[in-house]
């Protein structure tokens, strides 16, 4: 569904007492759905709903599934039918049918990594949610590992949710590179401080759009060491390197023609972001641009976007520093303000619903 610009996303039709009751116990039985859907896919009972459709049979009993996938017709049973409720399958003279919406857990990558996302990272954390936002603390981050936040732990977390949490990462933001790769390099570009670089994927897109630039990625002791092994992989030691940076603690170096923050200050709060973007300030001159690239969850063309970014603040609540989330458009261009920092453009919708902020001094 797309967004209306004159009214803001989640607009909600009235309801009757009864259809306002049975959207609550939606929301009261999402943990199960959620665990149902999902086991109804990673088993292959979607896979197997949807071979049956390709040789145009009248569904799938029970029983015919349970022995494809060596599962019990109990447990068959139980999963589907709560599938049912949902609409990820339809039910028929006790035969099952793949709907649309079961599709998109075959086909569609978002939801494949949404779901993956969900589970195998946050799911368990979740359930500190309240002692999170009571704390200011990821109370749920302990059920991955002993770190204050999870960004010294990102390289090291336990699998699945290590391939998740960069399958989610990269899916978002690598689709944005080319818009900011041709705004960027639209101005005669040789140095590039990447805060916060990850694992090297911009700073090496960066390498590989211009032979001559120099990227230098700022980020903690355990992610360079990412990056690193990246960039030897693809060949650009001699143009791409890292060093230590704690943006909270120490200076930002400077004497460089570009900044930039991809999907960077969500990781932090606003008092954090203020001070963050205070010292890039200190380190720019007068030629120096400064990009944000964020997914502002107001700031979507479509209601599924919205939903998908609003909702992943509570990572961050949760899991990864107890303080920050994902920002309005109106959030930044209000901090960057506080930090005394001109816009000079913005751009939005690109990639997967990014906006790009240039700024100035």
């Amino acid at each position: 569904m797309s967004i209306d610009k004159k009214n803001p996303p989640f607009h909600h039709p009235p309801l009757t007492a009864a259809e306002a009751q049975y959207e609550a116990q939606k929301i009261a039985f999402s943990p199960y759905t959620f665990q149902a859907v999902r086991v109804a896919w990673k088993s292959g009972m979607l896979a197997c709903l949807a071979e049956s459709a390709q040789k145009q049979a009248s569904g799938e009993t029970a029983e015919s599934i349970a022995s494809h996938i060596g599962v019990s017709v109990y447990g068959v049973t139980v999963i589907l039918e709560s599938c049912f409720s949902v609409g990820v399958v339809d039910c028929e003279d006790e035969r099952y049918h793949l709907t649309k919406v079961g599709r998109m857990f075959l086909h569609d990558p978002m939801t494949q990594i949404n779901m993956n996302y969900a589970h195998d990272v946050n799911y368990l954390g979740l359930y500190r949610l309240e002692d999170a936002i009571r704390q200011g603390r990821p109370a749920g981050l302990a059920v991955l590992g002993d770190w204050p936040t999870i960004y010294p732990g990102l390289s090291i977390l336990p699998e699945p949710a290590r391939k998740s949490w960069f399958d989610f990462d990269h899916f978002y933001s690598d689709n944005a590179f080319p818009t900011l790769l041709s705004t960027i390099f639209s101005t005669p570009t040789r140095k590039i401080l990447d805060i916060g670089g990850n694992t090297g994927k911009f700073a090496i897109a960066c390498a590989q759009y211009d032979a001559q630039v120099q990227v230098t990625i700022a980020d903690l002791p355990e992610q360079l060491a990412v990056a690193q092994r990246q960039i030897e992989h693809h060949g650009f030691a001699s143009r791409l390197q890292g060093i230590h940076l704690d943006v909270l603690e120490e200076e930002i170096p400077p004497d460089f023609d570009v900044i930039c923050m991809s999907q960077f200050l969500d990781c932090f709060s606003e008092a954090q972001i203020i001070a963050i973007l205070k010292r890039a300030r200190q380190a720019m001159d007068e030629h120096t641009r400064l990009f944000i690239l964020e997914t502002c969850w107001n700031n979507q063309r479509f209601e599924t976007a919205a939903f998908c970014i609003v909702n992943t603040s509570l990572y961050f609540t949760a899991m990864a520093n107890g303080t920050s989330r994902m920002y309005k458009l109106e959030d930044l261009l209000r901090l960057a303000g506080q930090a005394h920092l001109q816009v000079r453009q913005t751009i939005e919708n690109i990639g997967m619903g990014h906006t790009l902020l240039e700024l100035t001094k």
